[in-house]
């Protein structure tokens, strides 16, 4: 073993179990948790004030203060902290995400969109994989980036990073992806409404391409509204339904690498979902049996929301910036592919409206 690896224990697998700190949860102390969750909880509310004040994207802000205060997980107190922040926050948070999707909204969106919609993540995803070879990319790094793209971005490459585990995609790599697709996203909230007023789409064609295409939740909905009022309408029951197609996109995703992957030589990966797609898919189905109250609906957006951004924050500051320096321009290809890919297929989509 490596000097390097003795430094940074790590024990991934399908499910998640990208640890820095070795000894099991069992052993843990409530106390062995605070440095590390104090310090991500501190970076993460620099984050949302930065966002707040200067309309920066959240996402980003989080990143690069995770980035910047990465030196910290050197410090084996924090591993703890960390792990709990990148790891069980992240998975109470996409549970919480089921709150605000109901079987209602893909019934609202009717049967064309909603095939046309399905067909553009697939197409997505299968299309970044492919040209992963061209560009002498990791296919499981492509797959993280299409797969990121093509449903709801930081939080679906969390979550998608949870499954691949960073035995397959390095934590560099990783950084890099959720950069990467960061950026375009908020790149597009700014010019795929400028360009769908170039090319005369309807209110229903701009809200569906940018609903289709931005990988943001916030930002797909905010570029739909500044197109039109009937433009953000459909550009928000568009990427919802998006969202609600997280937990089956992750589920193919989970069953194909449990097929063709093993965590260690001799056992292969069980075929198994994790706990956090089987609640959100549970609380899902109880928001559309059993309307849940919009207050209940906006404090479990709003926990949701603050869950992912710690995940980020935690993520980033356990990333080794070392290794950024060993990635070249070649490894945000999969992620210009994937939104490439996206923009087209959803404005293909749209035109046929």
């Amino acid at each position: 073993m490596q000097a390097s690896e003795r430094r940074w224990p790590m024990a991934a697998d399908l499910y998640g179990e990208m640890q820095l700190e070795a000894a099991p949860p069992a052993q843990r102390r409530v106390r062995d948790y605070l440095p590390g969750a104090l310090v991500t909880a501190i970076a993460a509310l620099a984050a949302a004030w930065l966002a707040d004040h200067y309309a920066a994207p959240i996402v980003l802000m989080g990143l690069l203060i995770g980035l910047a205060l990465s030196f910290l997980s050197q410090d084996r107190r924090t591993h703890a902290g960390l792990d709990l922040m990148s790891q069980t926050a992240l998975r109470i948070g996409i549970v919480l995400v089921g709150a605000r999707i109901t079987a209602a909204q893909l019934a609202e969106l009717g049967p064309q969109p909603f095939a046309l919609l399905i067909g553009i993540m697939l197409a997505v995803i299968v299309a970044t994989t492919l040209s992963a070879r061209l560009f002498g990319q990791d296919r499981d790094a492509a797959l993280l980036a299409g797969g990121a793209t093509a449903i709801c971005g930081a939080s679906a490459a969390l979550a998608l990073y949870s499954l691949i585990g960073d035995r397959r995609v390095d934590q560099a790599r990783f950084t890099l992806t959720l950069v990467g697709i960061t950026v375009a996203s908020a790149l597009a909230m700014t010019l795929y409404p400028v360009l769908a007023a170039q090319l005369g789409l309807t209110d229903t064609q701009a809200g569906f391409l940018i609903g289709a295409s931005i990988h943001d939740v916030a930002q797909a909905i905010g570029g739909g509204f500044s197109f039109s009022q009937k433009a953000g309408e459909v550009a928000t029951i568009v990427k919802l339904t998006r969202v609600a197609l997280f937990a089956p996109m992750l589920m193919l995703v989970a069953l194909w690498l449990g097929r063709r992957g093993e965590t260690a030589p001799g056992r292969r990966i069980p075929l198994r979902l994790p706990w956090f797609i089987t609640g959100f898919l549970a609380l899902a189905a109880l928001n559309s049996l059993i309307a849940f109250p919009k207050p209940l609906q906006d404090g479990a957006t709003t926990t949701a929301q603050a869950l992912l951004l710690l995940a980020i924050v935690a993520t980033a500051m356990k990333a080794r910036l070392a290794l950024l320096l060993d990635q070249g321009w070649r490894s945000f290809a999969p992620i210009i592919v994937a939104t490439l890919t996206s923009f087209l297929f959803a404005l293909a989509a749209a035109l046929s409206l």
